[in-house]
C-alpha cells in the first residue's frame, strides 16, 4: 500500500504537497480517532493552530542551528544560545500540547484523546517508514 498522496512523489510544487500531507494527516487522525463529522469541524481547525505553533519552534531552532553552522565567526554565546535553542524544542512542544490538551478534551472523549497520540504516533512511524522505502527506490 502506497501511503503517501501521489504528489507527495514529486515535490514540484510544495505548497501543494504540504497542504495534501497536512489534508492526509487530518483524515488518517479523524479516522483513528472515530470523530464524527460535528467534531472534526470543531477540532481539525484547533489541531492546525497547534500544528502551527510546533511547527514555528521548530523552525526558529533551526534557523539559528543553520545560522551557527554557516558562519566562521560565532562566538561560544551564540553556539550556547543555538544549543539551548534546539535543545528546548521539545520542552516547547510539550508546552504548547499542554495548553491545546483542554481545549482538544471539550470536544473529544477521553478515549479519543487517548486514540488520538495514538494516531500521531502511527502516523509519524508511517511517514517515517515510507520515506525509508522512497529512499530505497531511488
Amino acid at each position: 500500500m502506497s501511503f503517501l498522496p501521489a504528489t507527495a512523489k514529486d515535490n514540484s510544487n510544495n505548497s501543494q504537497w504540504a497542504q495534501e500531507m497536512l489534508n492526509y494527516k487530518h483524515d488518517f487522525i479523524a479516522e483513528q480517532t472515530g470523530m464524527t463529522q460535528a467534531q472534526r469541524d470543531k477540532f481539525m481547525p484547533i489541531y492546525e493552530a497547534m500544528e502551527k505553533e510546533i511547527f514555528a519552534v521548530h523552525r526558529t531552532a533551526r534557523e539559528q542551528a543553520k545560522k551557527i553552522s554557516t558562519t566562521t565567526k560565532a562566538s561560544d554565546q551564540d553556539y550556547a544560545n543555538a544549543a539551548r535553542a534546539m535543545s528546548q524544542v521539545k520542552v516547547k512542544e510539550g508546552e504548547i500540547e499542554g495548553r491545546y490538551f483542554e481545549r482538544f478534551s471539550k470536544i473529544l472523549s477521553k478515549k479519543q484523546m487517548f486514540l488520538l497520540k495514538q494516531a500521531e504516533m502511527k502516523f509519524t512511524r508511517q511517514m517515517y517508514s515510507q520515506g525509508k522505502r522512497q529512499g530505497k527506490k531511488k
